[in-house]
């Protein structure tokens, strides 16, 4: 298996991508079928069309940033710990916790789904 297909990598590109506020390069690690859930099986985004839609706002977002804590593979499945910095429609800016378990089949995320956790709104408004 070369690097680029390898989980673990898919996953980092993905992440680069995301702090990037990079779309196209985030979608481009999402196989056109992919599913993305809230843990553990409502579905979020069926499809690359949908998951575009789900983050095309997201990625407009001045402070979007996820610090990675934590990353765990195996095998096919790599689970990310992330702390998410973001402005949240509606509350504004802050961060949430997030773990993430990624499926990469042939080199492209086909499931993604999201724990979320604590969720922090900046003080000053």
């Amino acid at each position: 298996m070369t690097d680029t297909l390898r989980p673990e990598s898919v996953i980092q590109r993905q992440l680069d991508a995301y702090n990037a506020h990079d779309l196209d390069g985030w979608l481009a690690t999402y196989a056109p079928d992919a599913q993305q859930f809230e843990y553990p099986a409502t579905l979020l985004a069926d499809g690359i069309d949908a998951i575009r839609e789900r983050a095309r706002s997201r990625f407009a977002e001045p402070n979007l940033h996820a610090h990675l804590r934590q990353r765990t593979v195996m095998g096919n499945m790599v689970i990310d710990y992330e702390d998410v910095v973001r402005t949240f429609p509606g509350e504004g800016p802050g961060r949430i916790e997030l773990t993430a378990i990624y499926q990469v089949v042939d080199g492209r995320i086909k499931t993604a789904s999201f724990v979320f956790g604590a969720k922090t709104l900046d003080a000053a408004r």
